[in-house]
């Protein structure tokens, strides 16, 4: 992927490295869009009457454990002679998907009245796999032509009963299959279980059973281009909008009182303090030092931990300008509903092509600290956000391998997710790094700092480190905690989200409630006379994600009903990853917001 060798460039310019960064995005970002859309055999969609359309079955899994999924043809389906396995894009193997030739033929515009799949046996262990799937809800999932097939396999009868030794247990076998189409297009596909066709699974015994479907066709006026539109406005049903706007509201309202409250706050104690500074040494002599003002010999001393203080804002540098461009390509519209893998293969190519990024960022902030070891910084940026992803990704995999889950990556994807990181982010994380040491840029600090530091008084508890990050986390919280139940729907269920222009507002307004309530309390740190503002603002910054975490365990016990070891670990898991890839994303947001302010308020005094 890197055609030039890059250590000639790196000495040229800083205009030269930005360009080679532009052209690696440009680049990444026209291969995504090749390779996010999936398409189905059939390229252009147009059929002729009688011709084969491709249906393949997906996967099979308890409803409520989504991350919980198995091979179709891991519960004893009727199987075709010959199973034909679809090749799949890197984000569809991610995202679990493992697509084979159905069982069913739906030729273009042929009707199928009862017409017989396979009759077969089921022995007594294939009666129990059956009856426990039934009493976990399983569901299965099919594509025909690129469109989306749901179902549940079976239902349980419980007729007002409580013990559950006395439920009944039917699996459906006959499926009817409704279709729309217009001209030589398939518009619309729904797949119905014929509740008069069960076969008995409450006993332990073997039972004769008759696979069947059905095929119906009816003709409709909307267009091709609009198919998948259906899937859209499921999550733009007013009374969602309502609840969608009512979150916007409640987090205007949040930013507006907390802007005029810092702002008329902050404006009104720091022109007091710009006069009172401003006044002659004598009368500056005379008075007991206290204040901000007194502390500006040491409020630009470089933070302990300088390496990886540089490291965290690198990474979370990167995931800021991942997050962007996710949203950037979410509101052009590529990540529509059941584009099967295009949001993993979106998050992988694009981390991968923002490493230089987090180098060049670490580097050159650490060199302005002043550090000498760059190369472990480098190493150090490379692994903070990857290496737990990595750990927790072994552990995950792992148990999902121990289930037979689809969730288990296999062999050739994680040997194509190690080449990608081979050979593409970490040598661009090098040549942002090298880029980084070369820019010879200099920490600008308007007051110049003491050899000696000055002793940071004794405060109040309410003043230390944990009691601040539960204050400065709170306020952006409750400004996405609506938002946030749909998110988790979405992700850690089946409800569709599309509504990507409202979430990009909320994490506009999530941005700014950080950057303002960490100036405030960076500001309310220095006006106490503690000059140790670095790390605090970082961890202020990022709070947020120690809060989101605490949603998580709100969300599992009372909000869904997900249950089972490989569901928990997963969920958790993950989500721990997500929640500290937002801490360190915040926390650099929160920092940036800070050193400015801090520089800000440093050069309107005369500092000695």
């Amino acid at each position: 992927m890197i055609s030039t060798s890059p250590f000639p460039s790196l000495s040229s310019s800083k205009m030269k490295n930005t360009g080679n960064c532009r052209t690696f995005l440009i680049l990444g970002v026209v291969f995504l869009c090749c390779l996010s859309h999936v398409r189905s055999d059939a390229s252009d969609h147009r059929y002729n009457e009688g011709d084969p359309v491709p249906l393949y079955s997906n996967k099979v899994g308890p409803f409520h454990n989504p991350s919980e999924t198995y091979r179709y043809f891991d519960l004893p389906f009727c199987s075709p002679d010959h199973v034909k396995e679809k090749k799949e894009a890197l984000g569809e193997v991610l995202n679990g998907d493992r697509l084979v030739s159905a069982p069913y033929k739906l030729n273009f515009r042929e009707e199928k009245d009862s017409s017989v799949v396979c009759k077969k046996k089921l022995s007594k262990d294939e009666v129990e796999v059956f009856r426990k799937a039934v009493d976990k809800d399983y569901y299965f999932q099919m594509y025909y032509d690129d469109l989306p097939i749901w179902g549940f396999i079976g239902k349980v009868y419980k007729e007002g009963k409580t013990d559950p030794s006395e439920y009944k247990y039917f699996l459906y076998k006959h499926i009817q299959f409704d279709v729309l189409y217009n001209k030589d297009r398939i518009i619309e596909i729904s797949a119905r279980m014929d509740p008069h066709s069960l076969v008995d699974l409450t006993e332990d015994k073997e039972v004769d059973a008759e696979f069947m479907y059905s095929v119906k066709w009816k003709e409709t006026d909307t267009p091709f281009e609009k198919r998948m539109e259906k899937y859209s406005m499921s999550s733009s049903l007013p009374h969602h909008l309502e609840i969608h706007w009512f979150s916007i509201i409640n987090s205007c309202v949040t930013v507006l009182l907390l802007t005029g409250f810092l702002a008329t706050i902050l404006m009104r104690v720091l022109k007091n303090d710009f006069i009172k500074y401003g006044q002659d040494e004598e009368a500056a002599d005379d008075r007991e030092e206290t204040g901000w003002k007194y502390i500006h010999g040491d409020v630009f001393r470089f933070p302990k931990c300088k390496s990886l203080f540089a490291a965290a804002l690198g990474s979370g540098t990167q995931l800021f300008t991942l997050t962007v461009f996710i949203f950037t390509l979410a509101l052009v519209g590529v990540f529509y509903p059941y584009n099967r893998g295009a949001l993993f293969t979106a998050l992988v190519v694009i981390y991968a092509l923002t490493s230089g990024i987090a180098g060049y960022t670490a580097t050159s902030f650490y060199c302005q600290l002043e550090g000498k070891n760059w190369v472990r910084n480098l190493l150090l940026t490379g692994c903070l956000f990857c290496g737990p992803l990595f750990l927790t990704f072994c552990f995950l995999n792992t148990v999902a391998i121990a289930y037979s889950a689809t969730a288990a990556l296999p062999f050739g994807t994680i040997v194509v997710i190690v080449l990608i990181w081979t050979l593409v982010t970490s040598p661009l994380l090098v040549l942002g790094g090298i880029a980084g040491k070369n820019s010879k840029a200099e920490f600008q600090a308007p007051c110049r700092t003491t050899k000696y530091p000055r002793e940071v008084p004794q405060l109040p508890w309410y003043r230390s480190a944990i009691p601040q990050m539960a204050m400065a986390g709170f306020l952006p919280f409750s400004a996405i905690y609506i938002e946030l139940y749909y998110i988790f729907a979405s992700v850690w269920g089946h409800r569709i989200y599309t509504i990507y222009s409202i979430l990009f507002i909320v994490f506009i307004i999530l941005l700014i409630v950080t950057a303002f309530i960490t100036v405030a309390l960076t500001y309310f740190q220095l006006a106490a006379e503690d000059h140790e503002w670095w790390w605090r603002s970082f961890l202020c910054g990022g709070s947020t994600g120690l809060f989101i975490y605490a949603y998580c365990l709100y969300y599992y016990y009372a909000r869904s009903d997900m249950s089972g070891f490989m569901q928990t670990s997963f969920f958790f898991g993950y989500m721990a990853c997500i929640c500290y890839g937002f801490f360190l994303m915040l926390g650099t947001v929160g920092f940036r917001a800070s050193l400015l302010f801090v520089r800000h308020i440093y050069k309107s005094i005369k500092c000695e």
